[in-house]
């Protein structure tokens, strides 16, 4: 089959690779209908996340499930399903508790000796805990299928976020970050009944995807002018949830200035800052909290996915470049370019 593999910074590739096989009785091997490029793959594409030459990539995908172990009973040959983007046994300690990214026996695709998401097929480790099966009819609907993908990925992080954050009724959310999970948190936090929600971002295709997605107000912004910006807007105080999806010194920072004293931080934002941003004793002596970190995606699919569904929430928008699985290595400079906001994989 083909898959997606990267050699060296800037050199992906698209390369023939052996088919995935049932190892286990609680595998199943996937045929990937869609699977997307993340803004987190693009540590790896700069050579800022180590790589072994020829390693797979790619963590989100949904297909149609081709073969299952004995052991799998809740999905079978036929059925379509989505992946979230670490897999996980959903019996450990941990699964059962929600942070299905902390299991004992989870792992993220395209890890060293399994298989990547950008790719024709996958070999799913622990299906039955790992894979939600969708209706099956959504496989002829281009449009609700690109919806769907964002489960595996961005929309749970986004929701993950404005959780963290405290977003609810009757809040103030302001959301650090214009890539597709800062986005797809300005919809959860509007989901989650948000009052205001104020969309810091300078790429105007982006904030006007914000605006569409729930955000009240704009801030085309950085560092203490958008500080001040966001002050004005709260009357001085400050947003109650302030979700940081960015992951830099100077957005945590930003995240930190911009939230009102006794609020709290949802951070998601993968971390790659000289420092954290931080500091403890302005975050005591104003009560924030700090919640957030790599999201449970698979703990939120199944409370996300009727929304979806009935059409109460659409984050197919955060996709705005498709290629093929040939066109790969174009999508990723398209992303780091930032002439592609999030590139959707279509795989037939």
């Amino acid at each position: 089959m083909r898959a997606t593999t990267i050699h060296a910074p800037f050199d992906m590739r698209v390369e023939d690779v052996p088919e995935p096989l049932v190892q286990l009785p609680s595998d199943a091997v996937v045929r990937v209908l869609r699977a997307c490029i993340c803004g987190s793959d693009l540590w790896a594409y700069r050579g800022e996340a180590a790589r072994q030459p020829g390693q797979r990539i790619g963590h989100e995908f949904l297909g149609i499930v081709e073969e299952t172990g004995s052991e799998v009973t809740g999905v079978r040959t036929g059925d379509l399903v989505v992946a979230p983007f670490m897999w996980s046994d959903g019996v450990c300690d941990y699964c059962r508790e929600g942070l299905t990214t902390s299991c004992v026996h989870g792992g993220f695709w395209g890890a060293v000796g399994y298989d990547g998401g950008q790719g024709e097929a996958v070999r799913v480790p622990f299906a039955d805990g790992t894979l939600v099966p969708l209706p099956k009819e959504a496989a002829s609907d281009d449009h609700l299928l690109s919806a769907l993908l964002t489960l595996s990925d961005v929309m749970g992080t986004g929701h993950h976020a404005a959780l963290g954050a405290g977003a609810g009724k009757g809040t103030t959310v302001a959301v650090v970050g214009d890539g597709a999970v800062g986005l797809c948190a300005v919809l959860a936090a509007k989901r989650l009944g948000a009052e205001r929600i104020i969309a810091l971002g300078r790429h105007e295709t982006r904030t006007d995807i914000a605006r569409r997605f729930g955000a009240t107000d704009v801030v085309a912004a950085r560092g203490e002018e958008a500080v001040a910006a966001v002050r004005e807007l709260t009357r001085g105080q400050g947003a109650h949830a302030v979700v940081e999806a960015v992951g830099t010194e100077q957005s945590m920072r930003t995240a930190v200035e911009i939230t009102r004293d006794g609020g709290a931080i949802g951070f998601v934002g993968v971390p790659h800052g000289s420092g954290t941003g931080l500091d403890l004793g302005v975050m005591f002596d104003r009560n924030i909290a700090l919640r957030g970190g790599v999201a449970p995606v698979r703990a939120y699919i199944p409370e996300l996915l009727p929304d979806i569904l009935d059409g109460t929430i659409d984050p197919s928008p955060v996709f705005d470049l498709t290629v093929g699985l040939e066109g790969v290595p174009d999508g990723y400079k398209a992303m780091d370019e930032r002439t592609a906001l999030k590139v959707l994989v279509t795989n037939g």
